[in-house]
């Protein structure tokens, strides 16, 4: 199938895109990467009757490293963040989400923003986000707000942005000495939606977790801090064994959905041995 007939717009500002989305309203959408509205274009589960093209919005795009955070362009491609040695250096977690996010060929057009806004449940990039409290820079006519990585995704395909608003940025904190991350998901093939995931941060200093965000997608309708079993955790040893006995604790956490990957069930059980594999794979955890 091939997409429903639209008009197309290319601004070269974000003044322009703004003016754009609010002269056209819940009739525009925004084309970054097209990795994912495209394909929703030729199959009709979307049909915006204007396309804002913000590829030629270079302010959009590009990492800035900072004293306390790193800011991320909503312009910038997926492969630029797998590649890039300051997103290695101070954001490993997104480092290791990053070979996970499909394909190559995708993620050579795949932007960061696109793929937070389109707020798919099994995505990595918002599950990254929420495990690192990441805030989001969204502009509107009448200039910008920030929010929350926690106050952003919704739901399914549901995210904190408003009509004829355009999401430029977000701000990762730096990770502090003593703090690790782990990332790792479960999917029928490399590169599939992914059944499950786990992204985890947190500090194992001195032995002992604290500070856990231990983040679970592509279980439910977004991306989810895993509540309980952080506190299970919260002041244990940093160990596997302590992993262990807070697994069980999972089950309070999980809002398992069924879809066309797995049954609810086989999320809830998946959830629980990609946590401990995860979780064990931690700087600092022992065994």
């Amino acid at each position: 199938m091939k997409a429903p007939r639209f008009a197309y717009a290319r601004p070269s500002s974000t003044a322009q895109a703004l003016a754009l989305l609010a002269g056209h309203k819940d009739e525009a959408r925004v084309l970054a990467g097209g990795q994912s509205l495209v394909p929703m274009m030729n199959f009709r589960v979307a049909a915006p009757k204007v396309l804002v093209d913000i590829n030629r919005i270079a302010a959009l795009a590009g990492i800035q490293v900072a004293r306390d955070h790193v800011r991320i362009g909503a312009l910038t491609r997926q492969v630029e963040l797998e590649r890039s040695e300051d997103i290695a250096r101070h954001l490993p977690l997104v480092a290791s989400a990053m070979p996970h996010v499909a394909h190559p060929a995708i993620r050579n057009r795949g932007t960061f923003g696109g793929s937070c806004a389109l707020a798919d449940p099994a995505a990595e990039l918002p599950a990254c986000a929420l495990a690192l409290e990441a805030t989001f820079i969204v502009a509107g006519r009448k200039g910008e707000r920030r929010v929350a990585a926690r106050d952003f995704f919704k739901g399914l395909y549901a995210t904190a942005l408003k009509p004829g608003e355009l999401l430029v940025a977000a701000e990762f904190p730096r990770s502090k000495p003593g703090y690790a991350s782990a990332f790792g998901e479960l999917a029928r093939r490399h590169g599939d939606y992914a059944m499950v995931g786990v992204a985890v941060h947190g500090s194992t200093k001195g032995g002992r977790f604290s500070d856990l965000r231990v983040v679970l997608f592509g279980v439910g309708d977004r991306p989810a801090r895993a509540a309980q079993f952080e506190r299970a955790l919260e002041g244990q040893p940093a160990t596997v064994k302590a992993v262990e006995s807070a697994v069980t604790k999972l089950d309070a956490d999980i809002d398992a959905r069924a879809d066309l990957q797995a049954s609810a069930a086989t999320k809830r059980h998946l959830a629980r041995v990609l946590a401990q594999r995860v979780m064990g794979t931690m700087e600092g955890v022992a065994a």
